[in-house]
């Protein structure tokens, strides 16, 4: 166990980095934040800040030696960097589920390994590969770079043979287009004496492929929210998992559920967490890797999450009118379009959800 008055260390310095330092300083934990930029989010809030690259080996090592244990906010870290960084302090979650995680191929087949449903799926790394897949796996279907990519970033959609044509370089996966009728996701978290709690499942609202809202609990049967549930908590299992871990599923028409992809740290679609559970993710994590007992992931109320992407920021003033809303803004000084500046969690009264009129 790490006790309160210890230093935990994270890897990334935006939102997420930002919230876990928070929750760290009310547990009485002490923060040192390790990202390349200045300034950054999270930086406001830690006792500590080192601005150095990812593969900056000596920086890293002096950043480990001023930490109990390591945990990190976003998985497009280079992997071979932490995995040294296991040489002088904990890293959790283990390196080997962030190096799987930003890996397309590797976690799908992580995933299969664990019997766990996904896309049908083929590895692809030239245009000839492509067009074989595509011949195995059949049209639609959805290309996209195995590393790095997000919010849309780094994708193709294949509708016709001709689509060939977008092939966009470097290591790529194949993916068979999924009708899906509702996107969800369940947070997972393990202790380090293998304890497992999860959140329940709530639906993902994508604009422009970057996550808009979040509707907690997910308009389910109870018995599909359990399957998805067990099926998240079934990874955290399998891959051993000391920490949190969002698995972002589909529901198809015939109420099959599809694992897409994994991020094993706190994630956008747990937000609400902060103010309608009893423990939120952010708290959730800190209690995890530093071997604290887990919290309740009780819902007290339903909610929804929505993102105040670029301009949206600008009406931060109309939801502090909102009586049962909290708003939550990240400290950021420039609203780009598609960058996350903050978001607000409308929580319910009386069984319904505060809108916006």
């Amino acid at each position: 166990m790490i006790l309160p008055g210890s230093t935990i260390g994270i890897l990334g310095g935006g939102q997420l980095g930002r919230m876990m330092a928070m929750a760290a300083a009310e547990l009485g934990y002490h923060v040192h934040i390790y990202c390349p930029e200045e300034n950054c989010p999270a930086s406001e809030v830690a006792k500590f800040t080192t601005v150095g690259d990812y593969d900056d080996a000596q920086e890293l090592k002096r950043f480990a030696k001023s930490v109990d244990v390591v945990t990190y906010e976003f998985e497009n870290i280079p992997a071979g960097p932490v995995i040294e960084l296991k040489k002088f302090v904990s890293v959790l979650p283990d390196p080997s589920i962030l190096a799987a995680a930003q890996h397309r191929v590797h976690e799908k087949q992580a995933l299969r390994k664990l019997g766990v449903p996904t896309t049908e799926f083929a590895p692809v790394n030239s245009e000839k590969e492509l067009k074989k897949a595509l011949d195995t796996i059949g049209l639609p279907a959805v290309l996209k770079t195995a590393r790095m990519g997000y919010d849309g970033k780094g994708q193709a959609m294949m509708r016709k043979a001709a689509d060939v044509e977008k092939w966009i370089g470097g290591e790529c996966i194949l993916e068979g287009f999924i009708k899906f009728r509702m996107e969800i996701s369940v947070i997972v978290a393990r202790g380090t004496n293998g304890t497992i709690v999860c959140y329940p499942p709530v639906q993902n609202i994508h604009k422009n492929h970057i996550l808009s809202e979040t509707i907690a609990p997910a308009p389910i049967t109870p018995p599909l929210a359990r399957k998805a549930e067990k099926i998240a908590c079934d990874i955290a299992k399998g891959l051993n998992l000391v920490g949190l871990l969002a698995v972002e599923m589909f529901i198809t028409d015939k109420d099959k559920i599809l694992v897409n992809e994994l991020a094993p740290r706190p994630h956008n679609s747990g937000h609400w967490t902060l103010d309608a559970c009893l423990t939120s993710q952010f708290e959730q994590t800190i209690r995890a890797v530093c071997g604290l007992p887990l919290g309740s992931t009780d819902r007290m109320c339903d909610a929804r999450m929505i993102n105040l992407i670029g301009n949206d920021v600008k009406e931060w003033e109309s939801y502090l009118k909102k009586p049962t809303a909290r708003l939550h803004l990240y400290g950021k000084k420039e609203a780009r379009s598609g960058r996350k500046m903050g978001h607000v969690t409308l929580l319910s009264v009386k069984g319904k959800i505060t809108m916006m009129n």
